[in-house]
């Protein structure tokens, strides 16, 4: 299989169309997953991340008046959507790595499992608290920060694993992506204190930069430039997503800690139901993805959330 920063370097400067996809919920089959993203195949992405989630913890009160705290894992299979991506359409998959949940040994066993697969991609994230939680809270003998992961699976790069003397073991060879945050991740005193993570991450071995979402390409353009003045010389990715719903306005804002243009504030508010305002996310989305094509955006990665059929009607126009 081909590293993320290959496929980029071979392109040549003509810009790379990716995705990522949600696991579907416990009881849910592959099948759906596969068939909602089978039409994006046109658009020939040569790699499609797959998102990891960590355990949730649900409360239950017992009848002597004590809680129960059950775990539970509400989007497995990761692995095995990898797994299916890869032979089915022959693209490179790139599956989430996290610290939330997980330990140290938990984490190699993951990373091995990878490495037999042939999967050479991974996207290294620290990974959202557990609900219902909202403080990030590591397993015992696990990670705090991405960085500490990213280490981690650079040490399995040069054959250094945990617990092991063993000195003729294979190294693995992935290549490493971690998030970037364009406005700046909320937990981050400022952005100066973000940019000192990000730089933590990649001296410790990440090759590139997934952005979270923005609507604002001119927050895209400021980080870029803030990370070539910071010595930042990987990849930088810009992440995408279309708003599909006049309630997004709100909700993206909230969940994700960004901004809203005012003008596609305007245009949104001004929809008269949901359809309307998909269209609205899908003309706004289109332009971004010009801006950014014309800027040398390498990558122009979707996070479909689940929908393609606005994906397709963007990717349709740009690519």
């Amino acid at each position: 299989m081909t590293k993320i920063t290959d496929h980029i370097r071979n392109a040549n400067g003509k810009p790379i169309f990716s995705i990522e996809v949600i696991p579907p919920v416990k009881g849910d089959t592959l099948k759906n997953l596969l068939d909602n993203i089978e039409p994006l195949m046109a658009f020939k992405p040569p790699f499609i991340d797959v998102t990891y989630h960590r355990e949730e913890y649900i409360e239950r009160p017992l009848p002597d008046g004590t809680i129960q705290k059950i775990v539970t894992r509400k989007r497995p299979g990761t692995v095995g959507i990898c797994s299916a991506i890869m032979h089915k359409f022959g693209v490179d998959p790139v599956p989430h790595v996290l610290c939330g949940g997980f330990t140290r040994e938990e984490t190699e066993d993951f990373l091995v499992d990878l490495h037999y697969l042939g999967i050479d991609n991974v996207l290294v994230l620290r990974g959202d608290p557990a609900k219902p939680f909202n403080t990030f809270k590591p397993k015992d003998n696990g990670y705090s920060y991405a960085s500490e992961l990213v280490e981690q699976v650079a040490n399995m790069n040069n054959g250094v694993y945990l617990h092991e003397e063993d000195t003729a073991l294979s190294p693995s060879d992935f290549c490493i992506g971690v998030a970037g945050y364009p406005e700046k991740h909320f937990e981050a005193v400022d952005h100066e204190i973000d940019f000192q993570y990000l730089k933590q991450k990649i001296d410790k071995g990440a090759d590139y930069i997934v952005t979270q979402m923005f609507f604002d390409n001119q927050k895209y353009f400021d980080f870029v430039g803030k990370c070539r003045q910071a010595g930042i010389t990987v990849p930088i990715i810009p992440g995408l997503k279309p708003l599909s719903t006049r309630k997004q306005l709100q909700v993206l804002p909230r969940i994700f800690h960004l901004q809203m243009p005012p003008d596609l504030v305007t245009a949104v508010e001004a929809c008269e139901n949901d359809q309307q305002a998909r269209q609205v996310g899908i003309e706004w989305c289109i332009q971004q993805c010009r801006e950014l094509i014309a800027a040398g955006a390498p990558v122009l990665h979707f996070y479909t959330m689940g929908k393609a059929d606005n994906i397709a009607k963007i990717a349709k126009e740009v690519f």
